[in-house]
Parts: structure tokens; sequence; C-alpha cells
């Protein structure tokens, strides 16, 4: 079972991942937690260079590729082993967010990044995304309060640094591509507090699990 965690800057989904994790291991199931970018070696150097917010201006093929050669080393790691063992693998970020990331946000062609995808990913897609979705506004207050309050590393800020209409957009994109497949997606109110949000987040795995058997 594969399942993937997006949303814009300060939804809050990368708190939910130790509650999720949690829910399956009660279950006696194991789960791979990991990211993108990241979760291998190379893909935490590629991560370095993405998220640093020294790096004011990247041209938008170089950001995509980069994501996508993270995204393979991820794939072939990482990913794939864990769920040819029997393994729920659940990732903080995985395609959609390239989509919506270079292709709503930046403006690349969503054509190209999907004969992208269909190359790299071999067929596979998540059997369940949960999209966190807030008003960009409160997102990025969110974040840059816990850089503040030393919760989180200033060190990882580039896209937060984005104008506010960069985000808009974000959260449109998710918004857009969760109405074109409604079967995989899920949409939670990332606005409330964090436990409100995993009681949603655990009552949708639990129906997840129910309809899959």
């Amino acid at each position: 079972m594969f399942i993937t965690l997006e949303g814009i800057e300060g939804s809050g989904k990368t708190t939910q991942l130790k509650p999720i994790e949690a829910f399956f291991t009660r279950r006696g199931l194991k789960t791979v937690v990991t990211r993108e970018p990241g979760g291998t070696a190379v893909g935490e150097k590629i991560r370095a260079v993405l998220l640093n917010p020294d790096i004011e201006k990247m041209a938008p093929l170089t950001e995509l590729f980069l994501y996508e050669a993270d995204r393979i080393e991820h794939l072939e790691k990482t990913i794939r082993p864990a769920l040819a063992a029997g393994k729920i693998v659940v990732c903080d970020r995985f395609c959609d967010a390239t989509v919506v990331y270079q292709g709503y946000g930046r403006g690349l062609d969503l054509e190209m990044i999907g004969r992208l995808h269909r190359m790299i990913l071999g067929g596979l897609t998540p059997d369940l995304t949960i999209v966190f979705d807030l008003p960009p506004e409160i997102g990025l207050e969110r974040a840059w309060k816990q850089v503040r309050g030393g919760s989180r590393s200033g060190k990882e800020m580039r896209f937060e640094k984005e104008k506010l209409a960069f985000h808009r957009s974000i959260r449109d994109g998710y918004l857009t591509i969760a109405r074109l497949e409604p079967e995989r997606f899920a949409v939670v109110d990332a606005g409330a507090d964090a436990n409100a949000v995993s009681d949603a987040v655990i009552a949708l795995l639990e129906q997840f699990i129910d309809r899959d058997r």
C-alpha cells in the first residue's frame, strides 16, 4: 500500500506522519515513512539544493529535473523495495507535488510533466493521496512562526519566500487535481488544530482499509 501526503507550505502534513505510522503499527503493519525531496542519500543532497533559501532564482526546468532525479533514486532505493516487501509506504510529497509546484506554480507544460511521470513511475500510482488544505496566508504564517520559534529549520525555506500569488496557485492546483481523481484523493481541512486533523486522517485511513478488504 502506497500513501502520499500533499499540501501547501505550513499545512501540517509532516506533523501527521507520526500519528499515521502509529495507526499502522497498532495494526501490526510494517510501515516505511519517507519524503520527497530526500528519502535516500543522494536525495538528501538534492533536497539541500532545492530548498536552500539562498538560491533565489532557479530555472523552472532545472527545478523540475532535480525533482525527477530525486524521484528516480527514491523509487529505486526506497519505495519499490519497500512495496515489494509488502510494507506500507507513507511518503511526504510525491509526484503530485511536481505537477502542482512546477506545473501550476511555475507554468511548465502539464503534458510534458505527465510524460516524464509515465516514464519514471512505470505505472506506479499512490493508492491514497491525502491533501492537507488551508488558505496559503495561514500556512505561510504557521511556517514562519515555526522558524522563529525554532521548531523548523530556516535552511529549507526557499519556497516559503515565494510571493502569495504563487502559493495560491499551488493550493488551486492541488484542489484541481483532487477533483480530477476523486477515487484516489481525499482532502482534509488543515485549518483545524493538529489533534482534530489527526482524528480526520485516522478516520480516512480506517475507511480506506475497510474499503480495500
